[in-house]
């Protein structure tokens, strides 16, 4: 089912599709909603005024309706709380915040009974009269999903807001009053059963990325002969080990490198997700920061580089070409008895994350960093020069299986949101008739 968005010739934009029943008025928007209030972020709670304040972050942007979740608790006068109580029914408009990915327009509907006002980044939006909210929620999901929110985005300080005049001001249907809540009970239900799908693919992802872990782990911390005999390694984090395989001091196996002063060589970063990958500058940014290129650390092709702020969560990997690092980063230069391939993937183990983190200093659990000096001082495997690519190229044999299957899931999930959307947008323009009424 192809989504009854469709991109206009004449303006490269989306835009609302006018192929409606005859039956079914089309008017602005703005005459779908009774009012709307612009929320409060009060103050400090204080045990006496304290109320249950929704944040665009209790958004769910799948279902469209604001999360169960721990509530937050800000402290509203009753004065301010007066013409933003939240009711049954109401919709919430994301006004403010947004991003790249996630522009601002969002709308959900709260579907609580609980007393609650909404942030002074959300809008409250009683509908009005014989307009059934659920129907005119999922109006707005198909605006959002076919972008037709951007025209309205304004952006001059770093975050995105909502020309609300601008937005309600766009034509669309408005069925009958005895047809809206048969679409949305129709919605509710269909999209329901797509999203459990969702479900289920998205919990076969994380299945796959858990066995893709595993696999990693048990080959470089016990090798692939499941057969050989097994000894205590004597290091907490690391556990049984082949009897014949060694453990040394990180400080045995890397030196660090600390080179500089080659500001020609390509531009490399640390991704917790990728290792070691290009890093990408605007021409701007290359231009106010190629002073500084002298002082960036050099990394020679199989160097172990690592974020020392974000080594405790995996942010290390092997270099594959020279090039240029942070200086806030830790070059380390294999000495020949480990190899760089084997040493990449036994770094980015969950277990020996742990064991960075416990070796990190800083006050904070999210500002640990990992300094050469504590670095060195880590214990791991060192199995036979043989065994090492066997290893390396059976992770990358089973691992390149499992990916293969997470990318297919992955594309069925994207299938799966677009149906939805499409289904979504189908509905509420009478183009699929699920009340019976349509003429």
């Amino acid at each position: 089912m192809s989504s009854p968005l469709t991109p206009s010739p004449r303006t490269k934009e989306y835009e609302w599709p006018m192929r409606t029943p005859t039956s079914w008025p089309v008017d602005r928007l703005k005459w779908s909603i009774a009012g709307l209030v612009t929320g409060t972020w009060g103050d400090e709670p204080n045990t006496v005024d304290d109320l249950i304040c929704v944040r665009v972050a209790d958004f769910d942007r799948t279902r469209f309706k604001v999360v169960d979740a721990p509530p937050t608790l800000r402290a509203v006068e009753p004065k301010e709380r007066a013409h933003r109580l939240l009711r049954r029914g109401d919709l919430l408009i994301e006004k403010s915040g947004g991003g790249d990915n996630q522009p601002v327009g969002c709308v959900v509907d709260f579907d609580h009974d609980f007393a609650a006002v909404c942030s002074n980044f959300v809008g409250r939006m009683p509908v009005a009269v014989g307009m059934w909210p659920r129907y005119w929620t999922y109006v707005h999901a198909t605006l959002y999903s076919g972008r037709l929110n951007i025209p309205a985005i304004k952006q001059t300080t770093g975050i995105q807001n909502l020309d609300t005049d601008a937005y309600f001001n766009q034509r669309v249907p408005f069925p009958p009053q005895h047809v809206q809540p048969a679409i949305a009970d129709f919605l509710d239900r269909e999209t329901g059963r797509i999203d459990a799908l969702i479900a289920a693919k998205e919990r076969v992802l994380g299945l796959l990325a858990e066995k893709r872990r595993a696999l990693m782990t048990r080959a470089v911390t016990r090798g692939l002969d499941s057969n050989v005999p097994f000894r205590d390694s004597g290091i907490p984090w690391l556990g049984e080990i082949p009897a014949h395989w060694e453990a040394r001091r990180i400080a045995w196996l890397f030196r660090e490198r600390d080179e500089r002063d080659e500001p020609d060589l390509p531009l490399l970063e640390v991704s917790i997700n990728a290792g070691v990958i290009l890093r990408e500058f605007s021409e701007e940014r290359i231009e106010s920061t190629a002073a500084d290129f002298n002082t960036y650390k050099v990394a020679r092709r199989h160097d172990v580089v690592f974020n020392k702020m974000r080594m405790w969560q995996g942010a290390v990997g092997v270099a594959l070409e020279d090039g240029l690092v942070s200086p806030d980063y830790v070059v380390a230069a294999p000495t020949g008895a480990l190899s760089s391939a084997y040493a990449g993937l036994l770094f980015r183990t969950a277990a020996f994350s742990a064991e960075c983190a416990r070796h990190s200093h800083g006050i904070v659990w999210d500002r640990l960093r990992l300094y050469w000096e504590g670095f060195r001082d880590i214990e791991v495997p060192l199995p036979p020069s043989e065994e090492q690519s066997p290893i390396v190229n059976h992770i990358a044999s089973e691992a390149g299986k499992i990916d293969r299957l997470s990318a297919s899931t992955e594309r069925t999930i994207a299938l799966l949101k677009e149906r939805r959307a499409a289904l979504i947008a189908a509905v509420v323009t009478g183009q699929i008739d699920v009340a019976g009424a349509i003429s």
